[in-house]
């Protein structure tokens, strides 16, 4: 089945109240539905997601998940249509099967806390990855993408119910979007893309490297967004909506600049504000 041209919006019958009036019609829905990553035959976990842009976003989250270390190491790919939802098949090395194995844990879905299924205190909160990144960029730029965002979410502007991730270059243009209806999805589908598409994702393609741009995303600035963006090695991630404490907590350890509260005109910064120039 084709990854990018799934049915992913349904048009479905709604009722409108409106000031003591009603009026029939139509609305164009988002489509969610169960995905399954399944790795040599194991399956690892269940997300609900957008059926779009499948492969980036099993590349995405392989990645983030620490569960490969290159995309070199994903050896095939293939998305199977079944009665309950869609099952991505992938077949991985065989260092990093034995790896995960080892480290293997009965995920349930992570559109929620993101940390569902884990065992223990000590597995659910783990060990930051340090940014090395040194990018630099204006306050001005953080703006332009704000701005920006809006015209690049068809999705978004067709059913109102989907997140977006963007990476954005050094001036704030938009180079890079993914959408989902979740806000994790859409990181790892963006991440996913990013590789693939060629360019150097930072600490995954090129350990070390320093990629002038930054994340942004159209949610709150949650840790696992943190932890998903430290283990690219992106220095700034901008988010819509405001931080959790520990998100706060994570940006500091890992030395990664959090922006909260994009919105024209102002956002605010928790954390490593000297990424952040002047004009």
């Amino acid at each position: 089945m084709s990854t990018r041209n799934s049915s992913i919006v349904s048009t479905l019958p709604r009722t409108v109240w409106q000031q003591g009036a009603l009026s029939s019609g139509a609305d164009q829905v988002v489509t969610e539905c169960a995905v399954a990553l399944v790795y040599n035959g194991i399956s690892h976990v269940v997300m609900m997601a957008t059926p779009v842009d499948l492969e980036d976003f099993a590349l995405g989250f392989s990645l983030s998940e620490g569960i490969l270390r290159s995309s070199n190491q994903l050896l095939d790919f293939k998305a199977v249509a079944t009665q309950d939802g869609i099952e991505l098949s992938l077949s991985i090395s065989a260092e990093s099967f034995s790896l995960l194995k080892k480290r293997r844990r009965n995920l349930v879905g992570r559109t929620g806390c993101g940390l569902c299924g884990a065992e223990s205190l000590a597995q659910a909160i783990t060990e930051p990855h340090k940014v090395t990144s040194q990018v630099a960029i204006p306050h001005s730029s953080v703006q332009q993408a704000i701005l920006a965002l809006e015209d690049t979410q068809n999705l978004q502007k067709v059913t109102g119910a989907a997140h977006a991730a963007a990476w954005c270059d050094g001036e704030g243009n938009i180079v890079l979007l993914r959408e989902d209806v979740g806000r994790h999805n859409a990181l790892d589908k963006l991440l996913g893309a990013y590789y693939r598409a060629g360019y150097s994702v930072p600490g995954i393609s090129k350990p070390g490297s320093s990629d002038e741009g930054f994340l942004l995303v159209t949610s709150r600035a949650s840790y696992e967004m943190v932890a998903k963006a430290a283990s690219a090695n992106i220095g700034i991630l901008v988010a819509f909506s405001g931080p959790t404490s520990l998100a706060i907590d994570l940006a500091n350890s890992c030395d990664l600049t959090l922006i909260g509260f994009a919105r024209p005109g102002r956002h605010v910064v928790y954390t490593r504000p000297e990424r952040l120039t002047s004009e």
